[in-house]
């Protein structure tokens, strides 16, 4: 990997990691467009530990009260029912899914998962999932003139149920195309919680996962020897610069507008891959990185 596709790839990543279009596919269909070789699942899982370093800096107020609630509660019965606390746990309840499969699916996430068909299937499928999730939220916020304004639930009112619903629905991000934002979002706004609420726990689930994929394919990467370390360092520092800025516009952009441009976008790639993997101008497979 060169240090301009490493550039490339590290914007890629920042840009797309928060927003509900799939980071991983954004990746993927990067190198495709420029007739470089796959990064893999190991650069992407790396340069993502830079986007979660936004995440902890962007959030950080929020992680140290959770973080001291929840080390409190492990010795005090009462700090268990702190709402901070719960956040805590609730967190790591969510955080099963995805690493039972992670660790399970490994090969196909490096493999198979890599295809564009499925890429695109997942962009326009979720996409679907996205905007019917959000039409319904939006309806249930307006009411109307013969239906009252349901009121949305906050992270207050998050459940274990609702913490392994939202799990399970961040485990799909495994695929690419299928956006761990947009997946957990959306799942969040079928339960009936505010878009600022499902964005926020969504990307507070994602620290554990995130953080234990990128250690676990650094080590395995340092055993191997199949990662070009300076490219993928420098991309990872890129990918957290601008990640930084785009959590800080979309917390903002998600309290007044709706999902339904990044519905639009993702069914538009898809159909847009579609056709030139129809047409034999993209190859559906990943080129075996070189390193």
């Amino acid at each position: 990997m060169s240090w301009f596709e490493s550039l490339i790839l590290g914007l890629v990543q920042g840009l797309t990691e928060f927003l509900p279009v799939s980071s991983s596919a954004h990746l993927r269909l990067t190198a495709a467009f420029s007739g470089w070789e796959d990064p893999g699942a190991a650069f992407t899982a790396i340069t993502q530990i830079g986007t979660e370093a936004a995440v902890l800096i962007y959030f950080r107020k929020d992680i140290g009260r959770i973080l001291s609630a929840w080390s409190r509660s492990l010795t005090d019965r009462e700090m268990r029912r702190d709402q901070d606390a719960r956040m805590g746990w609730l967190v790591i309840v969510g955080s099963i899914p995805i690493g039972v499969l992670g660790v399970t699916l490994k090969d196909q996430i490096e493999g198979p998962f890599r295809d564009l068909r499925l890429t695109a299937a997942m962009l326009i499928g979720m996409g679907v999932v996205l905007g019917v999730a959000d039409r319904l939220a939006a309806r249930a916020e307006s009411g109307g003139r013969h239906r009252v304004a349901a009121p949305r639930k906050e992270l207050g009112d998050l459940t274990v149920r609702d913490g392994l619903i939202y799990g399970v629905c961040q485990a799909l991000a495994l695929i690419p195309g299928v956006s761990r934002s947009g997946a957990t979002i959306s799942g969040g706004l079928f339960m009936g919680y505010r878009r600022e609420a499902a964005a926020r726990y969504s990307f507070l689930l994602a620290i554990p996962a995130v953080l234990a994929s990128g250690l676990f394919e650094l080590k395995d990467a340092a055993d191997g020897g199949h990662v070009s370390w300076g490219p993928t360092l420098f991309a990872t520092v890129i990918a957290f610069a601008t990640g930084y800025a785009v959590i800080a516009w979309f917390m903002k952009f998600i309290s007044t507008k709706s999902f339904m441009p990044f519905v639009w976008y993702r069914i538009a790639l898809g159909i847009v891959i579609i056709a030139l993997v129809a047409t034999g101008a993209l190859s559906p497979h990943a080129a075996e990185s070189a390193g």
